[in-house]
This record gives C-alpha cells, sequence and structure tokens, in this order.
C-alpha cells in the first residue's frame, strides 16, 4: 500500500504518517528513510525534535536523494516512512558539491516512479510526506516556480499511484482518495496500538 500524506508546515503531517506506518509494521521494525542533510545547528535541531518524537524502535536509513535505494533495504512486507519529498526535492535541484553523482529532475521523478513500483512489488507499505507549497501567493521568482514546478509534478506522481491521499490541516485529515479499510484508522492517525 502506498499512502501519500501532505500538508502545510507543523500541520500535523508527521504524527498521522508516523501513525500510519506504526500500524502497518504491526510487531515488526518501522523504517524512516530521512532526505534532509544536516547541514547546520538549526536542521541538526529539527532532526533530534523530529527523532525524540517519534521514539525509539525506528531505522533511519538517510536518503537525501537515492529513495530508491532505501527502499531496497526495507524487508519485503514491511512499512517505511519517506519524510520528506520537499527537502528530497531541494537535493535534486541544489545539489551539494560533494562528489555524488546527482540526477537531472527527470531523472530522479523516475527514480521516484521505481521506488514506490518496487514498494508495492515487494508488499510494503509506503508512507511518502511532504509539505503543500503554493496555497498562497509565490513569490515571483523563477527559482521558486522551478522549484514549486518540480515538487508539484513529484506530488502529482506520488498521488496518482497512491492508494490514499490524505491533507493535514490543524492536525485533522482530509482524505482525498481514502484507503482501503484494512489501513483506513491507521491513515487517519486514529489507529490504537
Amino acid at each position: 500500500m502506498i499512502v501519500f500524506v501532505s500538508g502545510g508546515a507543523r500541520s500535523g503531517k508527521s504524527a498521522v504518517a508516523e501513525a500510519a506506518v506504526l500500524e502497518a509494521a504491526g510487531p515488526a521494525t518501522p523504517y524512516y528513510v530521512a532526505t534532509a542533510r544536516v547541514s547546520d545547528a538549526e536542521m541538526a535541531a529539527r532532526v533530534a525534535r523530529h527523532q525524540r518524537s517519534r521514539g525509539e524502535g525506528w531505522v533511519t536509513l538517510e536518503a537525501p536523494l537515492s529513495l530508491a535505494s532505501a527502499i531496497a533495504r526495507v524487508p519485503a512486507g514491511g512499512a517505511a516512512l519517506i519524510d520528506c519529498l520537499t527537502l528530497w526535492a531541494s537535493q535534486v535541484l541544489y545539489p551539494q558539491k560533494d562528489n555524488v553523482e546527482h540526477p537531472t529532475p527527470e531523472q530522479a521523478l523516475a527514480e521516484l516512479a521505481e521506488c514506490l513500483c518496487a514498494a508495492r512489488r515487494r508488499g510494503i507499505t509506503l508512507v511518502v510526506v511532504s509539505n503543500d507549497l503554493n496555497e498562497a501567493l509565490l513569490p515571483d521568482s523563477p527559482e521558486v516556480w522551478r522549484y514549486v514546478d518540480f515538487l508539484q509534478r513529484a506530488h502529482r506522481l506520488v498521488a496518482a499511484r497512491a492508494d490514499s491521499v490524505v491533507e493535514v490541516v490543524a492536525g485533522r485529515r482530509i482524505e482525498w482518495k481514502p484507503a482501503q479499510r484494512a489501513l483506513k484508522n491507521a491513515v487517519s492517525g486514529d489507529a490504537k496500538r
């Protein structure tokens, strides 16, 4: 099952996504695919806050670019959370000078599609999180428009292939593409563990 969870900054989307992964994992280990690069003290504090809030027991896979290689490390039938496409998109469009081969935007979208297919083939419950960035007027900047265009292409790709699409607003979910009954409670964030 593939679930896409989106929402604005601090909307509660991470809590909804984490609950879905924990429910799907059951007694097995949940996986957290981290797309952030820790480049300064502010980002380090943010990552630490996220780790504390989700608690122990998660296996973290660092994947600022290669989502497919991270998903390949999740056991068949497992459950994983990709957090988040927003940061992944920034890694794709604004590569670091780190001697790592960076994909073009088209290559990155193709890899994202393959990541979703691989998860489905291997029976992995994959929850993908991203931020909604274009709810307000955007600045008149070609780079902002380039970034939003790429991110929205990624959103449309994931939403089209997802079994469930959930938007989180003020901690409450709106189901745009309802999940099947088996994970409906987990996707809603109301599941009891």
